[in-house]
């Protein structure tokens, strides 16, 4: 499966859990083969924006979609990276913002092993 294929598969679903993929759709693409590398490395598609540990235990909450999307797109139109947003940012009636990380920092250490 590669990048596009991906997209393809996942949007419909997603859509009809109220998320939507970013409008710009090369960052998308870009994000998608992020997925699928860490997919390759670690056997799960980890969060492409954050660092992933190689260990399911730890990083679960950031397999995409990560346990912290909809609480981000609820409050600010989109998730940490910018992939999954709103209906009013992929319509441009609001820009996409600048999303603050939710994850804590232990788990972030964690993945450093």
């Amino acid at each position: 499966m590669d990048a596009q294929e991906l997209y393809e598969k996942l949007a419909p679903i997603q859509a009809a859990k109220g998320f939507f993929f970013n409008p710009d759709t090369a960052m998308v693409l870009d994000l998608m083969a992020g997925l699928l590398t860490n997919k390759a490395r670690y056997g799960y598609m980890a969060c492409p924006c954050r660092l992933g540990s190689g260990t399911f235990e730890l990083d679960k909450d950031v397999v995409c979609p990560c346990a912290y999307r909809a609480a981000d797109v609820a409050e600010y139109g989109a998730c940490f990276c910018g992939l999954y947003v709103s209906a009013a940012v992929r319509d441009g009636e609001m820009p996409l913002p600048t999303v603050p990380e939710r994850r804590p920092v232990e788990k972030t250490l964690a993945a450093l092993g």
